[in-house]
């Protein structure tokens, strides 16, 4: 059985972890008290219809302290289960914004404290759990979609590169930069097949064009940086849980160099067995 304890700072998005293990088919419950994580465990692993996947959501009102967690999940360890937990971390400004839009108050406030107090307390109570995380989530910056989509990166299957995939897209920046870009990288400095009468009307997805593009190795040296580059970023993205990550080549009008560079680069990381789309968004301009 593969046990997953969810824990963070409310406010964090536990709670829409737990809504989305349930989309994954795991057992899910919240708030159990620490003592009875082996009990229940044992009752999962003797159930008539025995849970493969259970996840359990505990924070600071769970009772007992963090040492007694540590504590319990040795102990279903020894009952032969998988055990693995996942921490979601937000930074405080967002977190006191996050409860005043909601109107509630923090947990920890009802024993007197301030928020400002309630979520550094917090915080230090969950130092240790956090540090034992196999994975950590920060939320800051994450919308409730965005949460769900990295949560069901890490946890929809062990083999979840296979579900990775990697845009390719080529833009000119007269007409902006793609607002859906995670990495962008400016091509300008290439030779521009526009001056040459001959290539001004054809596009970088052909050999002409391409081979203009790179003719005085500056766009074969180009091609070898980035491909070191998205070969060292893109394992991390997938350990990380990201679905899909965005790579946009620019140039100035999105219809020679940006597009070759991205057909090559495309290439290369098609040749490392990620999934790949490419998009032209201006060639056609």
């Amino acid at each position: 059985m593969y046990f997953l304890i969810i824990s963070g700072m409310s406010g964090a998005g536990k709670s829409r972890a737990v809504a989305s293990m349930e989309d994954l088919g795991y057992y899910c419950v919240d708030n159990l008290p620490l003592a009875l994580i082996p009990t229940f465990a044992e009752v999962c692993l003797n159930a008539a219809e025995r849970y493969e996947k259970v996840a359990l959501c505990t924070d600071v009102r769970a009772g007992g302290n963090f040492d007694q967690l540590f504590q319990s999940l040795d102990a279903i360890k020894t009952m032969g289960c998988e055990v693995e937990i996942l921490f979601l971390d937000t930074d405080t400004a967002t977190l006191i914004n996050r409860f005043k839009e909601t109107r509630r108050k923090h947990p920890l406030m009802d024993s007197g404290l301030g928020m400002m107090q309630a979520i550094q307390k917090e915080r230090s109570l969950l130092e240790g759990i956090r540090g034992k995380a196999d994975y950590v989530i920060d939320t800051t910056r994450l919308s409730a979609a965005g949460l769900r989509e990295r949560i069901i990166g890490i946890f929809s299957a062990s083999d979840r590169d296979k579900l990775f995939e990697v845009t390719v897209e080529s833009f000119g920046f007269k007409y902006g930069i793609p607002p859906e870009s995670d990495l962008v990288f400016d091509v300008r400095f290439l030779p521009n097949p526009y001056y040459e009468i001959s290539l001004r009307e054809h596009n970088g997805t052909e050999k002409a064009v391409r081979d203009y593009v790179f003719q005085d190795g500056a766009a074969d040296e180009l091609m070898g940086h980035l491909g070191a580059l998205t070969d060292y970023l893109l394992p991390h993205y997938v350990s990380e849980g990201k679905l899909s990550v965005t790579v946009c080549i620019g140039c100035t009008g999105g219809k020679h160099r940006s597009v070759a560079i991205a057909e090559a680069l495309g290439e290369h990381i098609r040749g490392k067995g990620y999934r790949v789309a490419m998009l032209h968004r201006d060639y056609n301009r």
